[in-house]
């Protein structure tokens, strides 16, 4: 059979296949959320009220079907842009203008970017100031929201321009083995933005001011020396300006990691209960989760982009994707797009084994956080997290295993009790 249409074939069954599975999970979820809705869970029936039950229950439902409508327009978006020829017509256009060359690609990249931005948009919007508001946790305002993406298209432009230019001339120079070296590109981009985020790219959209509270400063203290932790500074992030979500996290290297706490988070825990999140923060640490999620993103980047080598050699990779390849001119961008267009449809079957590694990871940084501080502790902390950020309590299983990068609080805190 024709190898073009064999790819139009897979790459049509595929995204039916993939439609119709997040579909499946998203209707099992909701049938699931709302059959539970009515009681409590008895395990929570004393800490948990039936209105934070009820809404947490209402707020998952209502992701959920703002999220079919997602799947809906990506699957759109990836047709028209492929097998209906969108890409192809761009390409053509922009060929017209500006001729064939290192120009023409880059632009094809950024109006491609422009374009799928500009789509996503709408949903964007009624994410943030319909639903995130409905259920009070959106604090952004309108001119909040167009001044982070005022700056976000310009760090786009400012740090992304200049890496696609790099990976596109190491296409056209580099050789056969063009993806080895556009490999190591990437990884030194990527270890590049992690190193310079903490105090170049995070302070543009936040806030950051030391942490003032001398109690929690000396309980946080005592805890990374009692775990063998060092960290340039304890620091506050004002996200109350954009959300109520809450959270804490450790950014940078070394011994130049922060220690970062949101605001909200500080109204919502004792000291008690943010030294034990602070705890299972450290345990990510001490098993290595980041450096071995890093690991893992650079060899399934390098298969990616060796793939992506003998793919772009291929004149029916092209075609059966409703592109026509230049016979004269490079056709690196179009392949580029086209591999960032097509590979999440055909590794979205995998999603559950990238789930499950993570949530073993958070019951490690749960068993350790045990073993540095109060498990009493770290269980009422979750639970207020739990409740503040309006998370089911009753998810369904398979959509657990699909789509959960943590366990469910029923698993998390059984887990915890029974290693207690």
């Amino acid at each position: 059979m024709n190898p073009s249409f064999n790819l139009s074939l897979a790459l049509a069954v595929a995204l039916l296949c993939n439609v119709l599975l997040k579909f499946w999970l998203n209707t099992r979820q909701v049938r699931y959320v709302g059959r539970h809705r009515g009681a409590v869970p008895l395990p929570f029936a004393g800490t948990i009220g039936l209105v934070d039950h009820h809404k947490a229950a209402d707020y998952t439902v209502a992701k959920i079907r703002l999220s079919q409508l997602d799947i809906a327009l990506d699957a759109a978006c990836l047709l028209a842009w492929t097998l209906l020829g969108g890409l192809d017509a761009l390409n053509t256009l922009l060929i017209g203008w500006l001729g064939a060359g290192m120009t023409q690609q880059i632009a094809l990249v950024l109006s491609f970017s422009f374009m799928g931005g500009l789509i996503g948009l709408p949903l964007s919007l009624y994410q943030t100031f319909v639903l995130e508001q409905a259920f009070s946790f959106n604090k952004t305002t309108w001119r909040l929201w167009f001044s982070d993406a005022l700056k976000g298209v310009v760090l786009g432009l400012v740090l992304g321009v200049p890496m696609v230019w790099l990976v596109l001339w190491l296409m056209q120079t580099g050789g056969a083995q063009w993806w080895a070296w556009a490999w190591a590109a990437f990884v030194g981009f990527q270890l590049f933005i992690m190193a310079i985020a903490p105090n170049v790219i995070m302070p543009l959209f936040n806030k950051f001011t030391p942490l003032e509270d001398e109690s929690l400063k000396a309980r946080v203290n005592a805890l990374m020396q009692r775990a063998g932790f060092t960290a340039k500074g304890f620091f506050v992030m004002d996200g109350s300006r954009r959300s109520a979500h809450s959270n804490a996290f450790f950014t940078g290297f070394g011994a130049s990691k922060r220690v970062v706490f949101f605001d909200t988070l500080l109204q919502q825990l004792s000291p008690a209960e943010m030294e034990a999140v602070l705890a299972h923060e450290l345990g990510h640490f001490k098993h290595r989760h980041i450096l071995k999620m890093m690991a893992t993103s650079f060899t399934l980047s390098l298969a990616g982009l060796a793939l992506l080598g003998w793919l772009s050699q291929q004149a029916w990779f092209y075609t059966g994707l409703g592109v026509l390849p230049s016979m004269t001119g490079p056709n690196n961008a179009l392949a580029l797009v086209l591999f960032m267009l097509v590979t999440p449809v055909f590794t979205f079957f995998i999603a559950p084994l990238s789930s499950w590694r993570s949530r073993q990871q958070e019951f490690e940084a749960d068993a350790y956080a045990c073993t540095q501080a109060a498990g009493s502790d770290l269980a009422s902390a979750l639970l207020k997290l739990y409740q503040d950020n309006a998370s089911t309590l009753t998810p369904d299983p398979w959509y657990v295993k699909f789509y959960y990068s943590h366990p469910p609080a029923s698993v998390r805190l059984a887990r915890m009790q029974a290693a207690s």
